[in-house]
């Protein structure tokens, strides 16, 4: 069932006549827009979705691609008249297609500048807005956890991002619990601050969480729910006036959730949301008043970010996470599950998903464990199946790119696929086959695959880059170690350029605080239990190591990122009677 304030219907067969999506500008859906986006379905091949391509540049053909050949303008001097005219068409069809890209980011820029810097609210002014945005997050956590919303969005999500039904279920449940932790009153007592006594009568020290006033969202594909609707209720609550700007593959889903919170009390000029391109975005941070813009996606994205907007970014950026199994085995069928989950479920399309797996030799061994864990991964990775998406498409690499990946790291002296290394177009049935042939070739499709690297090679300068690269895919590093070697696996968490999350799967607590003790990754899962995977609204997660690191989920995280301390010091005691003008000082 369609709630009634959707507009899109996942199951509806698009072909002829795709879904339409809309920009929410000041408080106004519209599609009003030079060029339109056609989404393909990732699994079928074809349209699925419009969406406006806002502020796409983009020269209409003035008959001036003649001047393709020419190598650019310079040096015009000596050519004919007919160049010459060419050539200032050309110059002409470029200005105006930079005046039609900046025409349609202007409305952005400017509802942008219509929020000041003190915020929509804050603890001196429209206090009111509190109260509401706990009715708003009341209201929207219950409306998402009616059976027939939570599965509206679940399959929402799974039709644009194919992942299995349970991930995308999941996925909802985590954004519906996050939204009732903050219902009633809980959004007051986030912009709670410190008061200190002063020094005499009448003087006090008052720190507050303040808003930033206009910022900016950009969110990935990969939870194309959870992770934009985290920040984007974060943002609102502390009083930000947010503009979101989601992947284009799947930013429907967060079109849909915006068209929830509006029919459950939030103001509709409370936030935008742009459909488009990456560099039409890029365009609008540089020109719009932001004062602060919160990136999750890839590192080179971030880098970029960070040098246009001068450093005011919060990143939850690359993840190439790591899971320690330590000397102490047990619950072995337990600790193989979470090994597959954690690299492979949504085809290790998460930023959390194990990338590397250092097991000690103990779990290697027969005499130690009764089936050795990588025949226990492997028969677990050869259960995945298309049909029902527990792998899928992977919409980040093409699957010549990820074969190529696997065949760089199994050429190192030692090293070898343990499993998988093949499309899925190659493998299963006749009818699974023909189900990988639909899937757009832009998108990759292998098996789960898994390389087993020699640690010390693993650490050698010329293969540690290659091995240490995040693959936002169904493929993970494997090495073992053994109780002379820690060192060296300690010695490759150190030399990863990046620490999101990590999982040291031991009960032995001496162990445990070696490990941890010498590591620094934001979220990291200790125990037999232990996982990389999981970004629950119960706790932080988030990178560590980096001050720009971005948390999602938490009170801390929400006050970390969306607001800055401000302190107000008051003195309004009686002036001493006997007090006179000092010496100058």
């Amino acid at each position: 069932m369609v709630p009634p304030w959707a507009t899109v219907e996942p199951s509806a067969d698009t072909e002829a006549a795709p879904a339409q999506l809309y920009n929410l500008v000041a408080g106004k859906w519209q599609a009003d827009v030079a060029f339109q986006k056609e989404i393909i379905d990732p699994l079928m091949g074809r349209p699925m979705l419009r969406m406006p391509d806002t502020g796409r540049f983009r020269v209409i053909n003035t008959g001036a691609s003649a001047l393709g050949g020419l190598g650019g303008l310079g040096g015009l001097s000596g050519l004919s008249n007919e160049h010459t005219d060419r050539a200032s068409e050309a110059s002409a069809a470029r200005a105006e297609a930079e005046a039609r890209a900046a025409t349609e980011l202007q409305p952005f820029v400017e509802a942008a500048a219509s929020c000041p810097k003190t915020g929509l609210h804050n603890p001196f002014k429209n206090k009111e807005r509190y109260v509401l945005y706990g009715q708003v997050c009341h209201a929207a956590g219950a409306a998402l956890s009616e059976p027939s919303v939570h599965d509206y969005f679940a399959k929402l999500i799974q039709r644009v991002m194919p992942k299995s039904y349970y991930q995308c279920w999941y996925e909802v449940k985590v954004t519906a619990d996050f939204l009732k932790n903050w219902g009633g009153d809980h959004a007051r007592f986030e912009a709670g601050g410190l008061h200190v006594p002063g020094d005499h009568a009448g003087q006090e020290s008052r720190g507050y969480r303040w808003p930033y006033g206009p910022v900016a969202v950009v969110a990935p594909f990969n939870f194309p729910l959870e992770i934009p609707a985290l920040q984007l209720v974060g943002a609102l609550l502390m009083g930000n006036r947010p503009t979101l700007k989601c992947a284009s593959a799947t930013s429907v889903v967060m079109e849909q959730f915006l068209r929830m919170l509006h029919a459950c009390g939030m103001p509709l000029s409370d936030a935008d949301l742009m459909h488009g391109g990456g560099e039409a975005m890029g365009r609008l941070i540089q020109t719009a008043p932001f004062r602060l813009t919160q990136f999750t996606g890839s590192s080179e994205v971030a880098e970029v970010l960070a040098v246009a907007t001068r450093g005011k970014v919060r990143l939850e950026d690359a993840g190439f996470d790591w899971k320690i199994l330590g000397p102490d085995v047990g619950d072995d069928e337990y600790v193989a599950w979470t090994c597959d989950q954690d690299a492979y479920a949504a085809s290790g399309q998460k930023c959390s998903a194990q990338s590397i797996l250092f097991a000690h030799e103990n779990w290697l061994s027969k005499s130690t464990s009764p089936v050795p864990l990588w025949e226990r991964l492997e028969a677990l990775a050869n259960r995945r199946r298309l049909s029902d998406l527990t792998v899928g498409p992977v919409l980040s690499h093409d699957t010549e790119e990820l074969l190529a990946h696997a065949a760089r790291l199994a050429s190192i002296p030692g090293a070898y696929v343990a499993w998988g290394g093949r499309p899925l177009t190659e493998v299963g049935t006749a009818e699974e086959r023909r189900a990988a042939a639909l899937v757009p070739p832009c998108y990759g499709l292998i098996q789960p695959t898994a390389v087993f690297v020699p640690l010390a090679e693993l650490l050698k300068p010329e293969h540690f880059d290659a091995c240490t690269t995040e693959v936002f895919g169904p493929f993970q590093v494997l090495t073992s170690y053994d109780d002379g070697s820690l060192d060296l696996v300690l010695e490759a968490c150190e030399r990863m350029s990046h620490h999101l999350t990590a999982a040291l799967v031991s009960n032995d607590l001496r162990f445990q605080d070696k490990v941890l003790g010498r590591t620094v990754n934001g979220t990291t899962y200790v125990g037999r239990r232990a996982r990389t995977t999981g970004a629950p609204q119960n706790h932080w997660f988030g990178p560590a190591g980096d001050p720009r690191g971005a948390g999602i989920g938490t009170p801390a995280a929400i006050t970390s990122v969306w607001s800055c301390h401000r302190e107000v010091i008051g003195d309004h005691g009686e002036v001493p009677s006997q007090w006179a003008t000092p010496p100058a000082s």
